[in-house]
């Protein structure tokens, strides 16, 4: 079955990670940098994790998991070592209508972490529908030789050339023309010399 692409927004929204391991602290900086309250369940965590618990940056669970974990959850991440357990979280989930991910076990996920290209605003995400993670590694290196970390910096000046563009009365024809020129390759490059002539001046 194909999947669906998507960019969700999780901010303020509850997510679950059960396991405290390296695996699943990955897993919470990633929740965590898209502004999720992220409450972790788990018998031991890692040294980063407890400082995280430790700052109130995630909320520590002492313990092993338990259904009633699920309840109020908008997504769940499973990390532990155990598939019995990836099993049951699951099953689970599925059972309340939560989104499920079970680390390296595809016919237990809802959804994929994707390999990320990320340049500020602008995002590219590489999915195998968990097929090949190590492929999708390997076309993320790719993209980031080819998309400069200059791009983070123009994407938010496109954005800020539209908001303007959008504030005026031209013509739709015209504001289209205006926008497909200030994302052209000539634009791009443009940007990039003016940015690198700047950062040759002197303080």
């Amino acid at each position: 079955m194909e999947l669906f692409p998507l960019f969700l927004k999780l901010e303020g929204r509850p997510c679950l990670v059960v396991g405290a391991g390296r695996v699943a602290e990955s897993k919470v900086w990633s929740l965590l940098r898209c502004g999720a309250r992220v409450r972790v369940v788990a018998p031991e965590a890692t040294e980063a994790l407890r400082h995280a618990a430790q700052m109130g940056q995630i909320a520590w669970e002492r313990r092993t998991f338990l259904r009633e974990d699920l309840a109020g959850t908008f997504l769940v991440v499973a990390a532990t070592s155990s598939p019995a357990l990836h099993e049951s979280i699951f099953r689970s989930a599925q059972a309340q209508g939560i989104l499920c991910n079970a680390v390296d076990e595809p016919e237990r996920c809802d959804f994929f972490y994707p390999a990320v290209v990320r340049r500020g605003p602008l995002q590219i995400a590489i999915s195998t529908s968990g097929q090949a993670p190590v492929l999708a590694q390997r076309i993320r290196e790719d993209l980031e030789r080819h998309f400069a970390p200059e791009y983070g910096p123009w994407v938010e000046a496109v954005g800020q050339a539209r908001t303007e563009l959008l504030a005026t009365e031209l013509a739709t024809e015209e504001r289209i023309g205006a926008l497909r020129a200030l994302s052209s390759d000539q634009a791009f490059e443009e940007f990039r010399a003016k940015a690198a002539t700047a950062g040759k001046e002197p303080a």
